[in-house]
């Protein structure tokens, strides 16, 4: 089968096209025939070791394709069927294998570009907001990195969710109007002005119920600074490359959390709870409600341009790669 390789640690220039056999199944595992995978940031962390793992490997997170074989202990699931899947090993290749936890059927009315661009930041961006949060109806939600897939994503579902404002925050004025487009009803560019004085200054000064942070280092403790009463600060992940410091001072007197999520840690330790993620999920992509921000698409054999996309942060929602 085609396959990208990468053969080092490190620069794209060690992401290479290469003819890999065709993985086997375990009993409970099924072999995926995939049409379309995503790029995410979590491969380009992998690329440079910081994930762990063997060299040489295969990247991705995610895949949309049908099931080509299915292990002798699985139930359920069958030859044939679209679904979605977050493989073992890696989807950036023609066929990719992933335990039955983690496969997801989905319906006709589906498109594979819709499919292979949501299981990521769909399910991510619901657990965020619905388990972790638990957001009620009303409440002011700021999102960081608003223009990206994850950001663009959220933003939709805190509104279906019941958010009564969403503040979104990008790093540069062109993506600006992603946001806006995705819902956001006040979008904060950082190259302008302290987003923690324009939240509090929006809020009249109550500051945001919600704030989902995936870039951490001094935008985390800034987020403080606009972190409403009985607040929560959903900390899931650090694309700035640092921590962010958090005094346990500015948070017992004034009620407020800060809870930290990993979708990776998840589909490890209670792959079940996707299951139920999917069901919330799936009816907003069928019916439309919640769009998938796709900006930019590839051929397999260009997954070295896709990640000089994404690692420049030049990329405009989503980039899915075209396997078939």
């Amino acid at each position: 089968m085609r396959a990208v390789i990468v053969t080092e640690f490190g620069g794209t220039e060690f992401i290479q096209m290469a003819s890999a056999d065709v993985p086997s199944i375990k009993d409970h595992e099924v072999l995926i025939r995939v049409v379309k995978t995503s790029v995410n940031f979590a491969d380009i962390k992998s690329r440079y070791g910081k994930k762990g793992g063997k060299l040489p490997f295969i990247p991705g997170l995610d895949a949309a394709g049908y099931i080509e074989k299915t292990g002798s202990g699985v139930s359920g699931l069958h030859e044939g069927q679209r679904v979605i899947a977050f493989p073992k090993n890696g989807s950036y290749a023609e066929f990719a294998v992933a335990s039955q936890e983690l496969v997801f059927p989905i319906s006709d009315e589906l498109d594979f570009t819709t499919a292979a661009s949501c299981p990521v930041v769909s399910f991510l961006s619901h657990r965020l907001l619905f388990n972790v949060a638990r957001i009620q109806k009303g409440e002011t939600v700021l999102v960081h990195a608003a223009a990206g897939g994850v950001g663009t994503t959220a933003i939709q579902l805190a509104k279906l969710l019941g958010a009564g404002t969403v503040i979104g925050t990008v790093g540069n004025t062109a993506k600006r109007k992603i946001a806006e487009e995705s819902g956001a009803d006040f979008v904060i560019c950082y190259e302008e002005e302290d987003f923690s004085q324009a939240v509090n200054s929006i809020t009249d000064g109550k500051g945001a119920d919600i704030i989902l942070d995936s870039v951490a280092g001094g935008v985390t403790e800034k987020s403080l600074n606009c972190l409403a009463p009985y607040g929560r600060l959903i900390h899931f992940g650090n694309s700035g490359g640092k921590a962010g410091k958090i005094l346990t001072s500015d948070l017992h007197s004034s009620c407020r959390s800060v809870l930290g999520f990993s979708l990776g840690t998840t589909r490890k330790e209670r792959p079940q709870l996707l299951h139920e993620t999917a069901k919330e999920v799936f009816p907003y992509l069928v019916k439309k409600q919640l769009k998938i921000k796709v900006g930019h698409e590839f051929p397999l054999e260009d997954a070295a341009r896709a990640h000089e996309l994404m690692e420049n942060r030049l990329n405009q929602g989503k980039i899915i790669l075209n396997v078939e």
